[in-house]
């Protein structure tokens, strides 16, 4: 597996207000999001790096109607305070990709109300179209929707690349054994440095 910009796309999974900002709605359960707002750099520089060697961009963004009829047995039973706090319901500030990470018109934004970014979205049929390979994911929650879709990936023959210090978790432990999971069977991790210097033309990157 080569790290390049051939064939390539970088994922960047729910970098969204509700998840990743002091006064969204996770914040206002009472959870710490320090180690998700602490994505936030690196996926930018993700994103600049993507721009510059002309990698396509594909934003996530976990969204449910505002009913949450569509919430399924994780909000009708397994977190039913995501419902109770209004979180990531449809057309609210929650929803919003962070300041930091706003698409651009060619970049592609992805809809989803389940972990992984394959099931039930448009974006196997995109990266088909595109002709990728090759996927780059970053983004949260390390442990959930990252590792969800990265095993999806991979189980459809992607060559998948998980940049760890651009991922985010609630607990460093969950963090790490994420990462380690998917490292051992379903993806090579790598960090953000390796990505920006394979994608500004350094020698091939091989992990």
């Amino acid at each position: 597996m080569q790290l390049t910009n051939e064939r390539a796309a970088l994922i960047v999974v729910d970098m969204q207000n509700g998840f990743c900002h002091g006064r969204g709605s996770f914040a206002g359960l009472g959870l710490d999001i320090s180690l998700l707002k602490g994505a936030i750099p690196g996926c930018v520089r993700l994103v600049e790096a993507a721009r510059a060697a002309g990698v396509p961009l594909i934003f996530t963004r976990f969204v449910y109607r505002a009913d949450y009829r569509d919430g399924g047995i994780l909000v009708q039973h397994l977190l039913p305070a995501i419902a109770e706090v209004n979180s990531l319901a449809e057309g609210t500030w929650d929803m919003e990709l962070v300041d930091e990470l706003q698409p651009a018109a060619a970049d592609f934004v992805i809809d989803k109300n389940r972990y992984s970014s394959f099931y039930g979205t448009r974006l196997e049929p995109i990266l088909t179209s595109l002709g990728i390979t090759r996927l780059v994911v970053a983004g949260v929650t390390t442990n959930m929707c990252v590792e969800t879709t990265v095993r999806d990936a991979m189980h459809r023959d992607y060559e998948v690349f998980v940049v760890g210090d651009a991922c985010g978790e609630l607990e460093e432990e969950r963090h790490r054994f994420a990462l380690n999971t998917m490292g051992f069977g379903f993806a090579r991790v790598v960090e953000v440095d390796d990505v920006v210097a394979a994608w500004a033309g350094a020698a091939v990157h091989s992990v």
